[in-house]
């Protein structure tokens, strides 16, 4: 919906003056949620940077954790072997002496009990049974340490496996830089998607692209508008001439050449311009339904080619020159290193016969024509 229209009517507006403002409420909602989504995907962006280094620093310690509980479980898995290898040996030093003893008790008992004192056989048996103990203490030693050596050798494996699992930090790592990726993919989406919705705000304040004079304005206040609706046109001060030659008449034609151009809304007043370019095809061959010649009726037609005519450059300040004026052109040709002018009037009858050095006279359509 329009707010204001700030021009009038025909009125001369320099190039950025405010033309047309537009109700920017729902443009400036989209402006306001998409840097809300902005700061949302730049917050996303911060912990994804945060929690790669915060997965990396957890890699590197659990990295050096896992091998520092690798080698104490395999000092500890060395330290129990070499214990249980000394249990393994008391308990056959043990059973060595255990059997002594009990041979030793054995043989006291079968001697007469004249040639034995109850001292010696008490003696014996005492030291039998302390062998017996000692044994079963060396053998539960050395179970003790078996277990402790089997305690540490999985101790030794989840090590292991810890360290593995270490070592596969590197991957994730990398999962936490590309989560960090996506989500700076995301800030620089969102912060597309604000420079659209500004651009699309700033246009709800129309300005003049260019200096000129303000032209079909149909904007009103509080109207709607419907996207690609013309409001007003602009016209720039530069305008030209373009004039539509017969074919025969372009022969000595060329860019350059003095014109003289006589305009219907000021009679008698003579404007003067130059040739700027003549058109690569007639104004028929570019029409929306140009001519097709290949259908076997063939009648000859001349052809009009429009000619692009400039005015001096002070022309179109002292005068009111727009586009669509009616206009007659006289362009001087040369011909043999002379100057004669190629007079644009109604056709001569059959009768009369052009001057000499000059083409061929005949009306030029020519109209004034001009950007907006």
């Amino acid at each position: 919906m329009i707010r204001s229209v700030d021009v009038r009517d025909n009125e001369d507006v320099a190039a950025g003056t405010v033309l047309v403002r537009i109700d920017p409420k729902d443009y400036q909602a989209k402006v306001n949620e998409s840097k809300a989504a902005l700061k949302v995907a730049e917050a996303r962006l911060e912990t994804a940077k945060a929690n790669v280094e915060l997965v990396r620093s957890n890699m590197q310690a659990a990295l050096t954790q896992a091998e520092a509980g690798v080698e104490q479980a395999e000092a500890s898995v060395q330290s129990g072997r070499s214990q249980l290898a000394s249990a393994l040996a008391d308990v056959q030093a043990s059973e060595a002496d255990s059997t002594r003893r009990q041979a030793d008790r054995k043989r006291y008992k079968s001697l007469d009990a004249r040639a034995v004192s109850q001292q010696q056989l008490d003696a014996v048996q005492a030291a039998a049974t302390s062998a017996e103990a000692s044994l079963a203490a060396a053998q539960k030693r050395a179970a003790a340490l078996e277990s402790a050596v089997a305690e540490a050798q999985a101790r030794k494996g989840y090590a292991e496996g810890a360290l593995a699992a270490a070592k596969a930090g590197p991957l994730q790592v990398a999962a936490a830089v590309a989560q960090a990726e996506t989500a700076r993919a995301a800030v620089d989406q969102a912060k597309a998607a604000v420079s659209k919705d500004e651009l699309d705000l700033s246009y709800t304040t129309v300005r003049a692209p260019v200096a000129g004079r303000v032209t079909r304005r149909t904007a009103r206040q509080v109207q709607y508008l419907q996207v690609g609706q013309i409001v007003l046109a602009i016209v720039q001060p530069e305008v030209w001439v373009t004039a539509n030659f017969k074919e025969s008449q372009l022969a000595h034609m060329n860019p350059g050449q003095d014109v003289e151009i006589s305009v219907d809304a000021y009679p008698g007043q003579i404007f003067h311009g130059k040739v700027d370019s003549i058109q690569a095809g007639s104004g028929a061959r570019f029409s929306m339904l140009p001519p097709e010649n290949a259908t076997g009726n063939y009648v000859k037609v001349v052809q009009r080619v429009p000619v692009k005519i400039t005015l001096a450059s002070d022309t179109s300040c002292a005068w009111l020159l727009a586009p669509g004026m009616s206009v007659v052109p006289r362009v001087h040709i040369g011909i043999d290193g002379q100057q004669h002018p190629l007079p644009i009037t109604p056709p001569l009858t059959d009768a009369a016969a052009p001057a000499e050095g000059m083409a061929p006279p005949s009306l030029a359509n020519g109209a004034l024509s001009g950007s907006k």
